[in-house]
């Protein structure tokens, strides 16, 4: 029996789900060598112009460290003024000196490398500006400023000459990556604040509004897995479906738990509970699922009496993780679901999960991260995640600040796969599956709303398989001395995996 309906919530059965659209053909391409490597898989969508942007590696942290000590030493000397005079003055030209420095050296820091030949074409083939003053504006200048042509798509004023996807593929032809003030208005007075706090009250605020938007918001480019992580593709040569992707990373998941039936299993982060019904069905679990937003729980409950698995056995409750009953798990899993927790409150999370599960038991780990050797391209598309779709979500970073947490909360790090070419490839088929419910979309939220969803999809399908965004698949177990890891070895699959390849191909020992 289905889980009763409550008002403004859709559930499985209320959704009729479209089949994921082809890819359309790029209307930019020049047919010409484009200066490196590119790729042909049928798994993603392959960049016509891999160019490299600005970045650390021309970024002198030395020089803004001598701007930001010796600007003030040289005010205060002038003044004749003393040691507190340029305490004063480093603190009132601390964010100046920030702004200016960052504005500066990302608008005019050369490219990593410029093997990518661009095209060179005029910024009007690429988008069209609506307002007289606009067009006469950008049109004379090469680049516009990435920020600001985003806030212009969202509000009406500028459209892409053909498929969003496609253009922002040629975007090094004709957009910068500077900063500009309102990218530090917003770093100053609402991200740095989330940073700072992440109260119960603010995560509530953040995740209910977004997570509870609406179901039917959701299914219209997850399709009816309903899950919002990344997929896995098995196969580099052909196109998987969404579905067939989905099922593949929880079939992964699960076994890297070694998940066996009748084990307790406690999904952080749940979702629409997909991963919790997936492991009822197919592996016996005893799943208990855990989510923020009201429509997620409903939904997850819904599918899962559907699925024949009753109460007794997996459940998902909607509550904040720190209010998680106090009890033992065989095994934890958490799919994209710290990066809503914070980076201050990161160590402790972990260390909540470590004590809830049995000191046998695993825990599996995905996290969205950042690279290390950035580009500015990649803060401001982060920037504009955090601004309009993944609200208070700052726990992204690079994989040692990751790693570094687990192993500060007690955790021992059994495995990690990075998997951003499949989240790409996973975004992609979302990507389409928004484009195909465009007039539904419009009619309920409104242009802006499709166009601000249309832009994320589009913008991190490049993003993943360009590096910018990384995604770490991790499994930890207690770092005890009573922790057998040996019996670890069946599930570490990139060693087994690694030695049945090389056995296979005959290689796997010298020659008789």
């Amino acid at each position: 029996m289905s889980v009763q309906k409550r008002q403004g919530e859709e559930l499985e059965g209320d959704i009729s789900f479209i089949t994921t659209p082809a890819a359309v053909h790029s209307e930019f391409g020049t047919g010409e060598d484009c200066g490196v490597k590119t790729t042909n898989s049928q798994a993603i969508h392959n960049p016509p112009l891999p160019a490299e942007g600005p970045g650390n590696e021309s970024f002198s942290n030395l020089l803004l460290g001598a701007l930001l000590l010796g600007i003030p030493i040289f005010v205060t000397f002038s003044l004749g003024g003393g040691f507190k005079t340029t305490v004063f003055f480093l603190i009132c030209f601390l964010l100046p000196i920030l702004v200016t420095f960052w504005t500066v050296a990302s608008a005019y820091s050369p490219r990593i490398n410029d093997k990518v030949k661009l095209p060179g074409r005029p910024i009007g083939d690429y988008i069209t500006f609506k307002k007289d003053k606009d067009r006469q504006r950008w049109s004379s200048r090469n680049k516009i400023p990435m920020k600001t042509f985003y806030e212009m798509y969202l509000d009406g004023d500028v459209d892409f000459n053909g498929d969003v996807l496609d253009v922002m593929e040629y975007r090094h032809d004709w957009a910068s990556f500077a900063f500009t003030w309102p990218d530090f208005q917003f770093i100053f007075f609402t991200f740095a604040r989330d940073v700072l706090f992440h109260s119960r009250k603010q995560d509530e605020e953040q995740v209910r509004p977004n997570y509870d938007r609406g179901n039917d918001h959701y299914s219209w480019f997850l399709g009816p897995r309903m899950v919002y992580t990344s997929g896995i593709f098995s196969d580099p040569t052909r196109e998987e479906t969404l579905e067939e992707m989905q099922d593949n990373k929880m079939a992964i998941v699960c076994e890297k738990l070694a998940l066996k039936e009748g084990e307790s299993l406690l999904d952080i982060g749940c979702g629409w509970g997909t991963l919790a019904k997936f492991a009822s069905v197919n592996y016996g679990a005893h799943v208990t699922g855990v989510t923020l937003a009201r429509n997620q729980a409903a939904w997850g409950n819904d599918a899962l009496r559907r699925a024949g698995i009753p109460d007794t056995q997996s459940n998902i409750l909607c509550m904040d993780y720190r209010d998680i009953p106090a009890r033992k798990f065989h095994k934890i899993s958490q799919l994209e679901m710290g990066e809503h927790v914070g980076i201050r409150k990161l160590t402790t999370f972990f260390r909540q999960c470590y004590d809830m599960l049995e000191d046998d038991g695993a825990m599996y780990v995905q996290l969205s991260g950042l690279r290390k050797a950035w580009q500015y391209e990649d803060f401001i598309w982060g920037l504009y995640l955090n601004k309009y779709i993944f609200p208070g979500a700052d726990a992204s970073t690079p994989l040692a600040f990751y790693i570094s947490c687990l192993e500060s909360a007690g955790w021992e790090i059994k495995s990690i796969d990075t998997v951003g070419v499949h989240y790409s490839g996973t975004l992609w088929r979302w990507y389409r599956n928004w484009l195909g419910n465009a007039d539904t979309i419009k009619a309920k939220y409104g242009q802006r709303w499709y166009r601000m969803w249309e832009l994320f999809l589009a913008w991190s399908t490049i993003a993943s398989r360009q590096g910018s965004a990384a995604c770490f698949q991790m499994v930890v177990v207690k770092n005890l001395n009573a922790t057998h890891r040996v019996n670890g070895f069946a599930s570490q699959f990139g060693l087994s995996g690694a030695l049945a390849a090389s056995r296979a191909a005959g290689k796997a020992t010298f020659p008789k």
